[in-house]
């Protein structure tokens, strides 16, 4: 806790009551106590009174960064920040526990690589499998829904319908929760209707969820890319659906509950259906044989160009790269790869971003045979991995502490009962 303050503050600086800095920072007096003992306001106490006064300079840099004086959006820095030792993205490269992320899920199986997260060890040759009873509820679930359903839909039905079947899902210690995340993964997958009849559900996921996927027999060197695909997704850092999954996690939501969480937000266009967007427009530029009425016809109609750039990556997503360079190795691919070269070109006329790893997806998908879904499965399988490693991390918080205040922005009280 910060309490220690100079003796005097500077000239003409009162320092502020704590019911002044309360209405300075849109909160309760209560809440103001709360920002000291979490050590994100200094306070002192008054000579020989009880209450506390505060830092007038402190005080509005903490109203600043809650956004509590204007509403405006946050400066860069000033976000939501959670502590975590699971992934670092930096200088256009990322990091799982410290260890370059590209370099592992090229050496490294996908369930490799998440035990890896999970756990800081490696576990060679590891599989994941799931029993059969926790199959054969999930894919009833999975059966019984519409023809129209998506693979966010699929995966979340299933997820909830493993949850039944898992007497000692509440039990949130780690090797519990291990235990779990062993059995949902491969229950995910095998939930989800085949394509490609193989006849048997063995054999690392990557093989299993290709024929969930594709219904072309696949060759090595595509399922080392799609397995390589899986690894590079598997985390980054606290997306949109890692914050969902760490609140829920919060809540001590058990984690059937919390991988839910996450596949009910990756469904939005700006997160895990981005690579069925790349892909659409990849399909559309092959049919057309040129990027440029395509694109032309996104910025007419003030649609962003899906698959290009990245906010954390000022330069090339490392996740693209690693994947465009396997894909240069499948022949099959060749069209679609300069299809995506041809899109990244006629965009950077207009504005100068690289390729993301949604745009790569969707050079895999397409020249496997793939549907534009496929990118969205993927993601989302991939990612249940890392959400698991984010639970896990968040079980060992402080429960609830995930809990915003609301910015009340509405009429005061009292008001009138309503005719």
């Amino acid at each position: 806790m910060r309490d220690q303050e100079p003796e005097h503050p500077a000239a003409g600086e009162r320092r502020l009551t704590t019911k002044e800095a309360a209405e300075l920072l849109g909160v309760k007096p209560e809440t103001v106590y709360a920002y000291v003992s979490r050590g994100q306001l200094g306070s002192r106490r008054t000579p020989g009174g009880r209450g506390s006064t505060f830092d007038a300079k402190e005080v509005r840099a903490l109203a600043r960064r809650n956004r509590r004086d204007s509403g405006a959006p946050a400066a860069s820095g000033q976000e939501l920040a959670v502590r975590t030792r699971i992934t670092l993205i930096e200088s256009d490269r990322f990091y799982y526990r410290g260890v370059d992320a590209v370099e592992l899920a090229a050496r490294h199986s996908y369930e490799e690589v998440a035990e890896w997260l999970w756990t800081g060890r490696l576990r060679p040759g590891i599989s994941f499998a799931a029993p059969e009873d926790s199959v054969a509820v999930a894919r009833r679930a999975v059966d019984a829904l519409s023809e129209h359903a998506g693979p966010a839909d699929r995966l979340r039905v299933a997820a909830i319908a493993a949850a039944t079947a898992d007497p000692l899902r509440f039990d949130l210690s780690e090797d519990a929760v291990l235990g779990t995340a062993r059995i949902l993964i491969p229950t995910l997958v095998a939930a989800l209707p085949p394509v490609l009849h193989t006849g048997h559900d063995q054999g690392p996921l990557a093989h299993r969820l290709w024929a969930r996927l594709s219904g072309r027999p696949a060759d090595e060197a595509a399922l080392h890319a799609l397995d390589t695909a899986l690894s590079l997704l598997v985390d980054h850092d606290l997306a949109a659906s890692t914050l969902a999954v760490r609140v829920a996690a919060s809540a001590r939501a058990h984690a059937y509950a919390a991988v839910s969480a996450g596949l009910g937000v990756i469904e939005g266009p700006l997160h895990g259906a981005a690579g069925g967007l790349a892909h659409r427009l990849l399909l559309e530029v092959l049919d057309q044989g040129s990027a440029a009425p395509v694109v032309a016809e996104e910025l007419r109609a003030g649609r962003r160009i899906p698959g290009l750039g990245h906010r954390l990556y000022p330069g090339e997503d490392p996740r693209a790269r690693a994947l465009f360079a396997l894909l240069d190795e499948i022949p099959r691919a060749a069209p679609a790869l300069a299809a995506a070269r041809d899109i990244q070109a006629t965009a950077a006329r207009h504005t100068p971003l690289n390729a993301n790893v949604d745009l790569a997806l969707a050079v895999l998908t397409a020249s496997c045979g793939m549907p534009p879904t496929a990118a969205e499965t993927i993601f989302a399988v991939a990612r249940t991995a890392g959400w698991i490693a984010h639970a896990l991390e968040e079980y060992g918080e402080r429960p609830l502490r995930m809990r915003p205040s609301g910015l009340y922005s509405g009429p005061r009280p009292p008001q009138p009962l309503p005719e």
